[in-house]
């Protein structure tokens, strides 16, 4: 059973450094770690990715940032002396990465895993559209399900942001849902009295999107 220490720590592993105005999933990461503040957590964001012009000066909210190396020892003794409470992956491949090497060295940390969005069904719909059929349930079985999954059962919790992602999880893949943990975007709702603004359905034109068409789907659904 893992216990939380008095002085709460929390190690974040970045696939990337958090871009909130490039990225949905930039915006996203920057909710959770606002949530660990808030219950004052002292935070530091690690990645092995280099860092871009985009990226979020963390320091400005106070969380500590620290470069790592894919495959190498140092890191190792940098989590071993930073001693978290608490280490949120940032998707599957961090968790394959640096996983082991966090339960190697602190097995008391509580290892969450921020799942994004399920990249297994993500391609599932991708080899789906490539071959020109409708997505059904046998896209999801590939080795990418079996990573991603696998990766959720090394971690005590893992983030799941759809409803549906849920229903895939538990039911498709029978996932124990006491490993599991429901959480969407964390915004503000829209009051009723801004939404009556809003022009009517019929009182609207045209078409617009926003991203960088890095995510092959995205692109796909402009396509159609």
């Amino acid at each position: 059973m893992h216990e939380f220490v008095a002085n709460k720590k929390l190690l974040v592993i970045g696939y990337v450094w958090p871009e909130p105005k490039s990225s949905a999933a930039g915006s996203r990461m920057l909710q959770l770690i606002d949530v660990f503040l808030s219950e004052n957590y002292d935070v530091t964001f690690a990645s092995p990715c280099a860092k871009t012009d985009n990226a979020f000066h963390l320091n400005a909210i106070g969380v500590s940032q620290q470069t790592i190396a894919l495959n190498n020892s140092s890191f190792d003794a940098f989590i071993k002396t930073l001693n978290p409470s608490a280490v949120l992956f940032d998707r599957f491949m961090m968790e394959e990465q640096f996983g082991w090497r966090v339960a190697e060295q602190c097995p008391k940390a509580v290892r969450i895993l921020d799942t994004e969005d399920l990249h297994f069904l993500r391609k599932g719909r991708q080899q789906a559209f490539k071959v020109g059929k409708s997505f059904n349930k046998t896209h999801l079985f590939s080795d990418i399900a079996k990573r991603e999954i696998a990766s959720i059962y090394r971690c005590d919790l893992s983030l799941i942001i759809s409803k549906a992602e849920m229903e895939i999880l538990a039911n498709t893949f029978k996932v124990d849902k006491s490993l599991l943990l429901y959480l969407p975007f964390m915004i503000d709702d829209i009051l009723e009295i801004d939404f009556a603004k809003f022009p009517k359905f019929e009182e609207r034109n045209h078409f617009v999107t926003i991203g960088n068409f890095l995510h092959e789907p995205n692109y796909n659904a402009v396509y159609i």
